[in-house]
């Protein structure tokens, strides 16, 4: 039997199997809720022979929803209407999959869950005394503390990771940069910029290369193609200028200190939740389509020394770093199932 995980965030869906096989595609939930169904049947689809679905979402938060217990009853409707007549199985923060209608009356325990479904996994498979997942996506850098292969955090919502520095709402594609600083230094002094949605960190990476250019993508502040040259145009805007006005170096530049402010938030966090550890950690696990500003962000911190950095695109490939909630809850399963007879181990 094959376990499918999802998951459902609320810009992307991604999938994965245990036995490796992953797909990240865009989804802007909040735009038309009512499809996601058809676009979960799709990925079941091209997963092939699936027998079962391992469900962790974060989509729940998008604002088409006037709550979260609301966001987490719609999108687990669609999973069901996509699922058919599969077995559904949905992450909880206390650390085990429930059904779908335990997870509707506790819809607390299941939102926003991803990242614990994925600490868990990690932990198993990367056992160590004290360590650090750190996993940057597009939107969001979650920063887990691990103990003897435990996740230990101090807080389980979105509200409580955010005061505990756990959760950095920020991410190598879709946070606006008007986010990360209040200034930015240019020609020598520091100078105030448009709070307008004109670029995002996806155009940062772009210019500095650590984001391959995709003519085909459009998903970008201007509906603009994600290349090098569009990339600047929305880059200036920042400016309320256009590229007549500011040189490809001076563009570089600016590009440069807006990555060097998001390096700074993150390591910042990194370093905070360092000082609550009681032993310093001797692992740092790295994930997620973000991962070459982890790996910055951990040299930054100044652990990169005197820890064991596992990175999950190394030891798996990209597109598995890239799911790797989806592919954590899909091992999670499978292993359970596995140990209960119900499904015959694979993957890891």
């Amino acid at each position: 039997m094959t376990v499918l995980g999802l998951d459902i965030g609320g810009a992307n869906i991604k999938a994965a199997t245990a036995a490796g096989w992953a797909k990240s595609v865009p989804f802007p939930l909040w735009k038309s809720p009512e499809t996601l169904a058809d676009a979960l049947s799709s990925l079941i689809q091209q997963a092939g022979s699936v027998d079962v679905l391992a469900v962790t979402m974060t989509g729940e938060l998008a604002d088409c929803f006037a709550t979260k217990a609301e966001g987490v009853a719609r999108i687990l409707a669609s999973v069901q209407a996509a699922a058919g007549d599969r077995r559904v199985s949905v992450w909880s923060t206390d650390g085990r999959f429930v059904t779908p209608v335990e997870a509707n009356q506790h819809p607390f325990a299941v939102a926003a869950a991803n990242w614990h479904a994925l600490a868990t996994w990690v932990g198993q498979r990367f056992p160590c005394r004290s360590g650090l997942l750190i996993d940057i996506g597009s939107t969001t850098t979650d920063i887990i503390p691990l103990r003897d292969g435990v996740p230990c955090p101090l807080g389980r919502t979105d509200l409580d990771r955010l005061l505990s520095s756990e959760l950095v709402y920020s991410g190598v594609r879709r946070t606006p940069l008007a986010a990360l600083a209040i200034l930015i230094f240019f020609r020598g002094q520091w100078v105030p910029f448009s709070s307008e949605l004109f670029a995002t960190t996806h155009d940062l990476y772009l210019l500095l290369g650590d984001i391959p250019e995709d003519p085909t993508d459009t998903d970008t502040a201007n509906g603009r193609p994600a290349t090098r040259a569009a990339a600047e145009d929305r880059l200036v805007r920042m400016l309320c200028a256009d590229r007549t006005e500011i040189s490809d170096a001076e563009v570089l530049a600016l590009a440069q200190a807006w990555a060097d402010q998001q390096l700074a938030q993150i390591a910042s966090a990194i370093q905070y939740l360092m000082q609550r550890q009681t032993t310093p950690s001797e692992t740092i696990i790295v994930s997620g389509s973000g991962e070459f500003l982890a790996r910055r962000a951990v040299e930054l911190a100044g652990i990169s020394k005197t820890a064991e950095i596992i990175s999950l695109t190394e030891v798996f490939t990209p597109d598995i770093a890239e799911a790797a909630c989806a592919y954590a809850v899909a091992c999670l399963l499978t292993r359970r199932d596995g140990e209960r007879g119900d499904v015959s181990p694979r993957g890891d």
